[in-house]
């Protein structure tokens, strides 16, 4: 039995899934959740704490290079942009993250 979209889209019936039979396992895929840092008890370990949030916004017009990367792990010592201080927090917390893309 083909699904409403298939049907209407594609040339080749796909057989749909019983509701019943559990989703497959992803392979390969790893979930890791961030360590609390610190007595604070947050992952921002030292940038702009006197904020009540720390919010950045970069119009893509403004960016001066073609790609450019944004620090997720809180480490970089040029926050915003990345400058590869993650690698160093992956490796000593087996976290996985990595910086934003943004292309221009």
């Amino acid at each position: 039995m083909a699904t409403p979209f298939c049907a209407a889209a594609c040339r080749f019936p796909v057989a749909a899934r019983p509701s019943a039979q559990a989703p497959r396992p992803r392979r390969g895929v790893v979930a890791v959740r961030a360590e609390a840092a610190g007595a604070g008890g947050g992952i921002n370990p030292a940038i702009r704490k006197e904020e009540d949030k720390v919010v950045d916004t970069v119009l893509t017009g403004e960016l001066a290079k073609p790609l450019t990367a944004y620090c997720r792990c809180w480490r970089s010592g040029t926050f915003p942009l990345c400058n590869g201080a993650h690698v160093k927090h992956n490796k000593a917390t087996g976290d996985n993250v990595g910086p934003l893309l943004v292309k221009k």
